[in-house]
């Protein structure tokens, strides 16, 4: 069973402030994001069922391009293990056993790749800002063709094709992971197989090919899904937004800046912490609070998909500002595009959309590399002059936080 819950609100009153020059209205206090139970996708179900969920998540993605999803399959007690353990690692691990993971330029001494591994309090930078996040990032292995040898010489790596850094502790962690990452994939896939029978693009047909548009071509298209996950810890900011504030100086911190996420469907998993995501509805001076519902997970579409859509569907502006006490903790995963999947506009969507293609097209792989090339303040390989300067690197992350 698919529900929506659609909440009439009339803001009256911008908020006291701007941000980047533009008038915004406040958070509202509630949530109004609809809520789908992805069950007839991943369990035997009726047409008609799967139709009905079809049909929510096409009105999401219009209205949205967030929505709750239920449902999924995976027990509470194993995400709550999931946001446990992420918090274990941030709140108990010294510095030091934090630094062993820290990634590293890619083809530099360090046998870093330039994504996989750690980032310290900072680093991570969003419009400019640094954002008060700390985080752990893991990508699926690079298994779609051979690797090469990093700048470096032997035994340094090309961008992307180093193994994953796992945390030392807790012990149990990257098992409980691996574990999750399988399942969690399960529900990415279910989501994007109604995703397309929700664009009513036709059954599938025989003998399909990647390139074939039917209504499996999401499912084929990440069948092999260049997947990313990202453990990410939040302190309480300093001096957080809020609706006394009167002018952008005021403005000072952000757990994360606003943002889209460049793939393809973002599953979140975070802690009960109410507040801190904040999602920019379709007037574009609202911001709304997507709090978290046990055993939920919180969905947004990102750029991938409004390509593929040609804007049918588009990606949604987001941030996150922890207001509240403690330390926050999420951990999302990025149901993405194989890496060599070619990601253009979708003839039937052309034509509902005007005519006219948003993007001629690339592949996934390209679009991901020109993230990371793009990115990155420092070039490849170039080596540090003393470890103190590379503890203080700062990078753009290609995939955001939430």
């Amino acid at each position: 069973m698919s529900t929506t819950s659609d909440l009439s609100f009339e803001p009256t009153q911008p908020l006291d402030c701007n941000i980047d020059g533009e008038e915004h209205y406040p958070v509202l206090p509630i949530s109004s994001l609809p809520i789908i139970d992805i069950s007839a996708f991943t369990s035997p179900s009726t047409p008609q069922a799967r139709q009905e969920t079809a049909a929510a998540i096409n009105r999401a993605c219009i209205d949205y391009g967030f929505f709750y999803l239920t449902g999924h399959g995976i027990p509470t007690t194993t995400l709550d293990t999931i946001i446990s353990q992420a918090r274990q690692f941030f709140l108990e691990s010294p510095l030091s056993e934090k630094i062993q993971i820290k990634r590293r330029d890619a083809g530099g001494p360090h046998g870093g790749d330039g994504a996989r591994g750690y980032q310290g309090m900072g680093e991570n930078i969003t419009l400019g800002r640094r954002d008060v996040q700390e985080a752990v990032d893991l990508y699926r292995e690079w298994d779609h063709e051979a690797k090469t040898v990093g700048k470096g010489g032997p035994g340094t790596h090309q961008v992307l094709q180093g193994p994953n850094l796992w945390p030392l502790h807790p012990k149990e962690l990257k098992p409980t992971y691996e574990s999750y990452i399988s399942q969690v994939k399960h529900v990415g896939e279910a989501l994007v197989r109604a995703m397309g029978q929700a664009l009513e693009l036709g059954p599938p047909l025989p003998n399909a090919t990647a390139s074939t548009e039917d209504s499996e071509v999401f499912v084929r298209n990440t069948d092999h899904s260049f997947w990313v996950m990202r453990m990410i810890g939040y302190p309480k900011l300093a001096k957080p937004l809020t609706q006394t504030s009167t002018s952008e100086s005021d403005i000072t911190e952000f757990s994360c800046g606003e943002h889209t996420d460049y793939g393809c469907v973002t599953l979140l998993l975070t802690d009960p912490t109410p507040g801190a995501l904040q999602v920019l509805l379709k007037d574009s001076k609202t911001w709304l609070a997507a709090d978290p519902i046990p055993g939920a997970f919180v969905v947004n579409i990102g750029d991938m998909i409004e390509r593929w859509t040609n804007g049918l569907w588009k990606s949604t502006r987001h941030r996150v500002i922890h207001r509240g006490e403690g330390y926050r903790v999420s951990v999302p995963f990025f149901y993405e595009p194989n890496f060599n999947a070619m990601v253009r506009p979708l003839g039937k969507c052309v034509e509902r959309t005007g005519g006219e293609r948003i993007h001629q097209g690339n592949t996934y792989g390209e679009h991901l590399m020109g993230k990371v090339f793009n990115n990155f303040y420092k070039e490849e390989g170039e080596e540090e002059e003393e470890e103190e300067e590379e503890e203080e690197h700062v990078y753009i992350l290609p995939e955001q936080g939430v």
